[in-house]
């Protein structure tokens, strides 16, 4: 599957999945762990996405503005954290289309159908738990890192509150939502009986 994946991001020049394979190499998911690897991977998907983005029109409309106005952030990519503020990217069209397919029915299905919480994405979850799930807040759910990286940057680490989370589960203590006995079995395993 890495071979596979490596060569579809090099053929078809997607920037995405050539940072997935890096994030995979790195944490040792799905492949044999390699940190150097997946380092130049995702610098090397870091030099694609800043040579696309220099190239887009949107990017020399916004420098020939920003020569006559004030600095301002224009976009966000994954890119600032190398202190380099790109406009966002244009989608691609199969996430335009899944984006406005599965959108209307976002709120409508809840639990059973998840989306990439990316605003970019729009990929529906396929089988159960294959999304991650933010570790701070739990509320929000992406396909992949990049999503993630992307989304977080963007959007979510403004609404990103564990606090909120921490209180709920307090709170089900207090009032008896978790007020089971725990009794310890015979492994050494203890178990709760509500």
């Amino acid at each position: 599957m890495t071979c596979s994946l490596y060569h579809f991001s090099n053929l078809k020049y997607q920037i995405d999945a050539l940072r997935e394979l890096g994030h995979c190499l790195q944490d040792g998911y799905g492949t044999r762990q390699n940190v150097a690897e997946g380092c130049r991977l995702l610098v090397q998907a870091n030099e694609r996405e800043l040579a696309a983005g220099l190239r887009s029109p949107m990017w020399m409309s916004n420098y020939y503005r920003r020569c006559l106005s004030p600095p301002e952030p224009v976009g966000c990519s994954l890119l600032s954290d190398f202190g380099c503020i790109m406009p966002e990217r244009e989608l691609h069209p199969a996430n335009w289309f899944l984006k406005e397919w599965f959108e209307p029915a976002r709120d409508e299905v809840g639990e059973k159908l998840r989306l990439c919480a990316h605003g970019g994405c729009g990929r529906p979850e396929t089988r159960s738990h294959e999304f991650r799930r933010c570790s701070v807040c739990g509320k929000v759910n992406y396909c992949s890192r990049g999503c993630q990286a992307l989304d977080w940057k963007l959007r979510h680490k403004v609404d990103c509150n564990p606090g909120e989370r921490w209180l709920e589960e307090d709170s089900a203590d207090v009032d008896g939502g978790g007020g089971g006995e725990m009794a310890e079995v015979e492994d050494g395993e203890n178990v709760l009986f509500e």
